[in-house]
């Protein structure tokens, strides 16, 4: 993407990477997520943006691109979805959350090796656990499976059926990119989500697991830099 000559910014959920990690699972709401998220949107004062989402990016950069249009021109959507209190999860996905719910010292690393196509190798996994020190540090990535499994007449899956009815009137340039080999949120997922949208069905990437951007990297920034083109 640089290399196309687009700017580029990387954030990091609150809970990840080099993130505060606050060691409080309670802390990490949807509602929290979306707001410290929208500071780094007034921070850099940005606008004309193209929000690239995937897996718990959708719920909060969709929202954010819903509630601050203003900022937000483009949307790529990549093996993610809404909170909406009524979204069916696959039974993979459900033994996740139930490891996710059983496992204080959560393995980051083979998380992210499971849930991909190609195994990344042993130098990808090792930086996906190096900004956890402890298994403390770990509270934001054991929060999240349980704000999925709320019910439908919760706050944060109000919210969540608020962006789907605003996106589906919404026509700014939407890309959704799936992973053929996606486990956990497999490609019939992400058909029923675009179906919903109304927009046409996700682009399929073979060989590509749910972390998609591992397995094919390269080709997902070419086909968005393509895109923006």
């Amino acid at each position: 993407m640089t290399d196309a000559g687009h700017r580029v910014v990387l954030p990091d959920l609150a809970g990840f990477g080099r993130s505060d990690k606050p060691i409080d699972v309670g802390w990490y709401s949807y509602d929290r997520h979306v707001a410290v998220a929208a500071t780094l949107l007034e921070d850099l004062d940005l606008r004309g943006a193209t929000f690239v989402v995937h897996d718990w990016g959708g719920p909060i950069g969709l929202r954010l691109a819903v509630e601050h249009p203003e900022r937000v021109d483009r949307l790529v959507v990549m093996d993610s979805g809404l909170i909406t209190g009524r979204q069916r999860m696959s039974d993979n996905w459900h033994a996740f959350a139930d490891f996710v719910r059983r496992t204080e010292d959560l393995p980051i690393g083979m998380l992210v090796r499971r849930g991909c196509h190609t195994d990344p190798g042993d130098e990808v996994a090792a930086a996906y656990d190096a900004p956890f020190p402890n298994a403390a540090s770990k509270a934001g990535a054991r929060a999240f499976p349980q704000l999925l499994l709320q019910g439908p007449d919760t706050a944060d899956a109000q919210a969540g059926r608020r962006t789907l009815d605003a996106l589906r009137e919404d026509r700014r340039p939407l890309l959704m990119l799936w992973g053929a080999n996606d486990s956990v949120l497999p490609p019939s997922v992400g058909e029923a989500f675009a179906g919903a949208l109304g927009r046409p069905a996700p682009r399929v990437l073979e060989n590509a697991g749910h972390f998609l951007q591992e397995d094919r990297g390269a080709d997902i920034g070419a086909a968005i830099a393509d895109w923006l083109g």
